[in-house]
């Protein structure tokens, strides 16, 4: 079996102490006139309402709500600042470099340098101030969580992650400025994994908390009507959610005589507009021009569940899926795949039913299922309900993550490291 070359912490070690001590000196930390340094500053890659965001956004609200003061760095405008906003945090918007797929590639990894060689000056302003602690959003910005902790900030990062199709060295590059964290947050027992076979030091500052997902209003009656039972996508256009299977799957259903529609409710991101042009292509060729519709974005997802029958979460990879979560709150039956952490999101099939990932048969047979007993499927989302709207409260979200936000300040520190036996990490699977 291939070992990690960081089983031994001696390299990442004596590098990490050198850049550490080199920023510090030219950009120590200062406290201004102006500013508190129990103020906490949170770092997030998207300005956007997809699952990420959202559980972004239920951060800030469990710190802010805790009587925190929140700054909040985002790399440019959009819909999750008024959200922001409301909760009380500041907003600041600073470029940053994000890790895309593009990295892989050299032209890609020039511009990802080139991003991080201009967004340096913009960073170092913002992390010249002192803060109670730093908490980073997702892998995607590692510039930000070397260059906080090289500062001397106590940093925590918040993995929604789970590149486990990756070459070894490629999960180890992602994972390797983790070990400049005071701690690490993962959404799932499935992407903890991912990590700590990349970087096994990771073990001993690593914490499994849920996502928290907030549900409707009002969930969804069923009427048990006679007419075709509508299927629904939320989330990214993407191959990693897999949308073309769930159109394959449709087309199986149909030919199977099961008179079934799909709504797809979410957008390409941008470069991805090909595999849009795919999915249209690929409803015109078997037929489903009057079977598919595409919503695009909708931050308003509520009563595409409530108009729908059965939620699809047939992602081909998919470190945790609030998706699958949202279904279960919204009261329908949901069909998920078998990657990564989407079967805890359905207690290992205890709410849901589990499918072979890219298998559009496997797909359309979950689904015929509960098509054939559609009064097993109504008892079996009803349990999923009530179980889901415990264990995903956003309430646990927030003590967790208040947690491990305290153990971080820990008084008297003066911003440095505290020994690692005083933050040992807990398991919270919730």
């Amino acid at each position: 079996m291939t070992r990690s070359p960081f089983e031994s912490p001696v390299t990442a070690r004596k590098a990490a102490a050198v850049f550490r001590k080199a920023v510090r000196d030219r950009f120590r930390p200062r406290d201004s006139r102006n500013h508190s340094p129990s103020e906490l500053l949170l770092v997030h890659p998207s300005a956007e309402l997809y699952g990420s965001d959202r559980v972004f956004l239920e951060s800030v609200r469990a710190l802010t709500g805790a009587g925190h003061r929140v700054l909040v760095v985002l790399p440019q405008q959009g819909p999750l600042v008024p959200y922001l906003r409301r909760t009380g945090a500041r907003v600041h918007h600073c470029p940053t470099a994000v890790l895309r797929k593009s990295v892989l590639h050299p032209t890609g990894l020039l511009g990802f340098l080139r991003d991080g060689l201009v967004a340096l000056p913009a960073m170092l302003r913002v992390l010249s101030r002192r803060y109670a602690a730093v908490y980073i959003s997702t892998i995607t910005v590692p510039t930000w969580t070397l260059l906080a902790a090289a500062l001397g900030h106590r940093v925590v990062t918040h993995v929604h992650e789970a590149e486990d199709a990756q070459p070894l060295p490629v999960r180890v590059g992602l994972a390797l400025p983790l070990l400049a964290c005071r701690g690490v947050v993962v959404n799932s027992r499935a992407a903890a994994g991912v990590l700590h076979r990349a970087i096994p030091r990771l073990r001993d500052r690593t914490s499994v908390v849920y996502n928290g997902v907030a549900g409707p209003e009002h969930p969804r009656v069923d009427t048990r009507s006679t007419r075709p039972r509508r299927l629904v996508l939320v989330g990214r256009l993407s191959p990693r959610k897999g949308t073309d299977t769930a159109v394959r799957a449709l087309a199986l259903l149909r030919e199977r005589g099961h008179p079934v529609t799909l709504d797809l409710i979410g957008s390409v991101f941008d470069g991805y507009e090909w595999f849009e042009r795919e999915i249209e292509r690929l409803v015109r060729a078997h037929g489903l021009s009057d079977s598919v519709r595409l919503h695009g974005f909708d931050s308003a997802v509520w009563h595409h569940y409530a108009e729908a029958d059965i939620a699809l979460v047939p992602s081909r990879f998919e470190p945790f899926g609030n998706t699958a979560v949202e279904a279960q709150l919204a009261g329908l039956p949901v069909v998920v795949t078998d990657v990564q952490g989407l079967p805890e999101t359905v207690g290992d099939g205890s709410r849901g039913h589990i499918v072979e990932a890219d298998d559009p048969e496997a797909l359309a047979d979950g689904v015929e299922r509960l098509l054939l007993d559609w009064s097993g499927a109504l008892e079996l989302a009803e349990h999923a309900r009530h179980e889901a709207a415990a264990l995903f409260a956003p309430d646990r979200y927030h003590d967790s993550l208040r947690q491990t936000i305290n153990e971080l300040t820990v008084p008297g520190t003066d911003g440095r490291r505290v020994p690692r036996r005083g933050l040992r990490a807990r398991r919270r699977t919730r």
